[in-house]
């Protein structure tokens, strides 16, 4: 069974860090673009980063950008999201989300979330006093 498993959420208070863990099973992450969507309660999901499968290309969302730092560990088939200066507005269910691209196209890293193939079930983050 093709499956991802997020982890590493939690309570934090402004000005804090964490790391979430994005891990994969029945399947390697080597051939796959990974994302983090984040979505907050009584808004739409978004995209927080993304990496790509070759060259390890990234993007963030504006918001995060300076703050965030994504990384992959393919010989732990592992994503991670380090987020640092944490806000209240960080406040929500973080996503990972993986697609596997032709092999043209693994040096890019997708943004839309309608391209992913496999999602996490969410980790909590609540950035709070």
């Amino acid at each position: 069974q093709l499956q991802l498993v997020e982890s590493g959420g939690g309570l934090v208070q402004p000005g804090g860090s964490l790391r979430l863990y994005c891990a994969a099973s029945g399947f390697s992450l080597d051939d796959y673009a990974v994302g983090w969507f984040r979505q907050a309660p009584g808004k739409e999901r978004e995209g927080v980063s993304c990496i790509s499968s070759l060259d390890a290309n990234t993007y963030y969302a504006d918001s995060v950008k300076g703050r965030f730092t994504i990384s992959r560990d393919n010989a732990k088939n592992a994503v991670y999201l380090q987020m640092n200066s944490l806000k209240p507005e960080d406040t929500a269910v973080y996503y990972c989300a993986a697609v596997r691209l032709p092999l043209l196209l693994r040096t890019i890293c997708v943004h839309e979330q309608g391209r992913y193939d496999y999602w996490g079930q969410g980790t909590q983050v609540t950035v709070s006093s």
